[in-house]
């Protein structure tokens, strides 16, 4: 892979747009038509693609939470051990940021979170029947 070849791959992955990243690094392009077809030709080279998608795995690793990032965040905050700036009145119309504690309902909507992803909180409804209806009349007329 060329050095250009690998600044197009970077750019692209800026925001997908083959086009953009084109132009972007090839400069003597003139049109959008033209860019997006020779993006497409690079996009489908093999060493290319594989940049691409080693790139992208790094990404989504480095920015997105994985499961028990998630069940950790969540149980801080049921526990009111998170905090989070907020502004605060300071007096005289003055604010400044504090650092709060969640608050019961924060809490609580982290507890459900929770308790959701155990299971915990199922409707069984149970709706088992043979398909015959049976109506008894045991009311006495007397």
């Amino acid at each position: 892979m060329t050095e250009k070849q690998k600044l197009f791959c970077d750019e692209y992955l800026k925001d997908l747009n083959g086009t953009r990243a084109y132009r972007a690094i090839y400069k003597n392009i003139k049109t959008d038509n033209a860019a997006g077809v020779r993006a497409n030709k690079l996009l489908k080279k093999k060493d290319i693609a594989e940049y691409i998608n080693k790139r992208l795995e790094e990404i989504h690793n480095e920015n997105t939470a994985d499961i028990q990032e998630v069940m950790e965040y969540l149980t801080s905050v049921m526990r009111g051990k998170s905090l989070s700036s907020v502004l605060s009145l300071a007096g005289d119309g003055y604010q400044e940021v504090i650092e709060k504690e969640p608050d019961e309902k924060e809490k609580l909507k982290a507890a459900e979170l929770l308790g959701k992803r155990f299971g915990m909180f199922k409707d069984n409804v149970d709706i088992t029947s043979n398909g015959k209806t049976v109506i008894v009349d045991d009311i006495d007329e007397g």
